[in-house]
């Protein structure tokens, strides 16, 4: 019995070791990502004491932390079916889309930039401008570009809008229309790629892409990126003035504008893994398939009301229903595959879900009023 106990003592201790050792090294390869991240808390904290320090210093991390984070919805599978492709085509072609459609809404919406997302037609808000910025609203996009590298497909609309929701029913709102989004969207992609199995494959496995099909892969993701900008663009632009002078336009412009070319010479950097994980995605024709479904879904929910959505859990749905589908159609004898697309699936789940709860944490420490909800809610005085 004691050399029994020995042995699981030692075991215990070597693993602890390891853990121990390989959290050293993550720390060593990441060191300076670390020093930034770190930089940045601290400045944070001083930034709160100038209410325009806090704003741009809340933005220029946001406007990275959003699209770097949402580019495996919104970029991911265009990315990945064009690694071919020098990067600096990319980004001018993405860049000047950028250009536009942000341009078009300043102009139409009188200096709104994020097409009526955060104003109502009569000019109310459910997320305001604050008058003085908390240290929580500042360091939203700090913490959103730790869970970007951390490969988690969290919701930048969850974690960046609410803190700047004026009560929780701004939150509970985004939460009903995301949810719904991406049950839609499971079900929608499921369905297409279920029951055109079988004449899908004929074609993209037996056949080579016909040279028109990248043409009309530009066409659709470009427009993806258009509608990804007007739902999203909110999540960046809550930093500032809900209307915006000509110089904060073209500093919100030119700096979204570098951001992407960042993005786009990393190739998407680490959360890009998640779309190039998932089977046969850089096919150009499979890739234009599910960014023609998911663009057709972003459409017709950004018709639908101008309350902002969570676009990540609508891009979960769609990429989610695509691979539950092939898995149950191939022909492919047991359960190994399956279980794999499974796995996957649930652990986007679980890390937009992780994203969620932390959106919410942050939203308390902003607002006492979210914060009282949240405790009746646990408490359950609701």
């Amino acid at each position: 019995m004691k050399a029994k106990a020995n042995d699981l003592a030692s075991r215990r201790k070597n693993l602890g070791t390891t853990i121990y050792l390989n959290l050293l090294e993550r720390a060593v390869k990441e060191r300076t990502f670390l020093i930034i991240i770190g930089l940045a808390f601290i400045l944070a904290a001083f930034a709160t004491f100038d209410r325009n320090a806090a704003m741009w210093f809340g933005f220029l991390f946001a406007a990275y932390a959003a699209v770097a984070n949402d580019s495996i919805q919104s970029l991911g599978t265009f990315i990945e079916s064009n690694r071919h492709r020098p990067w600096y085509v990319l980004w001018l072609f993405t860049g000047l889309i950028l250009i536009v459609t942000i341009t078009f809404s300043f102009i139409y919406f009188d200096g709104d930039v994020t097409y009526r997302r955060l104003l109502d037609a009569e000019g109310n808000t459910a997320y305001p401008h604050p008058e003085e910025f908390s240290y929580f609203q500042i360091i939203a996009p700090v913490v959103l570009l730790i869970l970007t590298r951390l490969r988690m497909p969290v919701s930048t609309t969850f974690l960046l809008l609410s803190v700047f929701s004026a009560s929780s029913g701004g939150v509970t709102s985004i939460v009903q229309k995301s949810v719904t989004a991406y049950v839609l969207a499971f079900i929608l992609s499921f369905s297409l790629w279920y029951f055109g199995y079988n004449l899908i494959r004929k074609y993209f496995n037996k056949r080579k892409a016909h040279p028109s099909w990248p043409v009309i892969q530009w066409l659709i993701s470009g427009a993806l990126w258009s509608v990804w900008l007007m739902q999203d663009g909110a999540n960046i632009a809550v930093f500032l003035p809900r209307t915006l002078s000509v110089t904060q336009f073209l500093i919100f412009t030119g700096t979204i504008f570098f951001g992407l070319g960042l993005l786009f010479y990393l190739r998407g950097d680490k959360i890009q893994q998640v779309v190039s994980e998932k089977i046969r995605i850089s096919d150009v024709r499979a890739a234009t398939l599910v960014d023609f479904t998911y663009v057709l879904l972003l459409i017709y929910k950004l018709l639908d009301s101008t309350v902002p959505l969570s676009t990540t859990w609508v891009f979960l749905g769609v990429i989610g229903g695509r691979e539950i589908a092939i898995n149950i159609a191939r022909n492919k004898k047991g359960y190994k595959h399956k279980r794999k697309a499974l796995k996957l699936i649930g652990r986007d789940l679980l890390y937009a879900t992780i994203g969620l709860i932390v959106s919410v944490a942050l939203a308390a420490g902003a607002n006492p009023g979210i914060r009282k909800d949240v405790v009746d809610f646990l408490s359950g005085n609701f």
